[in-house]
C-alpha cells in the first residue's frame, strides 16, 4: 500500500497515469451532462411551486457541490504537502484553486438568478450560504493570490498551504449554514432522513448532472496538475527528456 503511494507522488509516474485517466473521467461525464441537461430541461415535469424556474438547479447545484469539493481537495492536498513535503501535493492543491473559483462563481451567478423570481430580489446579504459561499470565492482568489506574489515555489507553497487550512473552516459552515441559521435557502432535499424529497423524474437528471460535473472536474484538475507538473520539473531529466521525444515524434 504505501510502496503504492510512494510511487503514485512520484512526478513522472503520476504524469504519465493521469493521461491515461483523464479519457475515462472526461468522456463519461460529457454523456452523464448530456443525459441530465435532456432529463432535467426536457423531461422533467415543472415544479408544482416554483414552475419551471427551478431547473437551474440541474447547474447550481452540482457548482455549489464542488465549490465545496475543490475547496476540500485543495485544502486537504495543501496539508498533505505541508506536513509530508510532498511537491506532488502543492501542484495539487495549486491545480485545484482556479478550477474550484470558477465553480464558486458558477454556483453563486445561477442561485442569484434563481433568487431573482423566488426570493424578489438578486442578493440577500443576511442569508448565511450566499455570504459564507462569497467568503469562499474570496478565499481562493486569496490563495491564488498569494501564490502568485511570492516568486519561490516552496515558500508559496507553504504560505498557500497555512491559508487553504485556515479558510477550510468555511466548508462547514458552508454544508450546515441552513440547519444552524435562519436561511432563505431551502433544507437538505437529497441527503435528508427518509430519502430525496424529489419526483424521480427531477431526481435521476440531478444526480446524473452532479456525477457528470464531478467527473469533467476530475478530467480538469487531472489536466492542471500534470500541467502544474511540468511547470515544477522543468529542469529535470525527465521533463527534458520528455520534450526531445515529442520534438522528435512531430518531425
Amino acid at each position: 500500500m504505501w510502496k503504492f503511494i510512494h510511487k503514485l507522488a512520484s512526478p513522472p509516474h503520476f504524469y504519465g497515469l493521469a493521461a491515461k485517466i483523464i479519457p475515462w473521467f472526461f468522456l463519461p461525464g460529457l454523456i452523464l451532462i448530456f443525459y441530465g441537461l435532456y432529463g432535467g430541461l426536457l423531461l422533467a415535469p415543472p415544479d408544482y411551486q416554483q414552475g419551471d424556474a427551478f431547473r437551474i438547479i440541474y447547474v447550481h447545484v452540482p457548482s455549489a457541490y464542488l465549490s465545496l469539493m475543490a475547496y476540500s481537495i485543495m485544502a486537504i492536498s495543501a496539508g498533505i504537502g505541508l506536513i509530508w513535503r510532498l511537491k506532488l501535493a502543492h501542484a495539487v492543491a495549486a491545480a485545484a484553486a482556479p478550477i474550484g473559483a470558477w465553480f464558486t462563481f458558477l454556483a453563486l451567478a445561477t442561485g442569484s438568478i434563481w433568487g431573482r423570481p423566488m426570493w424578489g430580489t438578486w442578493w440577500e446579504w443576511g442569508d448565511p450560504r450566499l455570504t459564507s459561499e462569497l467568503v469562499m470565492l474570496f478565499l481562493y482568489f486569496g490563495y491564488m493570490a498569494l501564490r502568485g506574489a511570492i516568486d519561490d515555489t516552496a515558500k508559496a507553497d507553504r504560505a498557500s498551504a497555512v491559508l487553504a487550512l485556515v479558510g477550510a473552516v468555511n466548508v462547514p459552515i458552508i454544508h450546515f449554514s441552513v440547519e444552524w441559521w435562519s436561511s432563505l435557502h431551502q433544507g437538505p432535499t437529497l441527503m435528508k432522513k427518509g430519502g430525496p424529497a424529489m419526483d424521480a423524474a427531477m431526481l435521476y437528471p440531478l444526480l446524473a448532472m452532479i456525477l457528470g460535473f464531478t467527473l469533467i472536474f476530475g478530467a480538469l484538475l487531472l489536466r492542471r496538475v500534470r500541467t502544474e507538473v511540468l511547470y515544477r520539473e522543468r529542469r529535470t531529466r525527465w521533463v527534458r527528456h520528455l520534450v526531445l521525444s515529442s520534438a522528435v515524434e512531430k518531425k
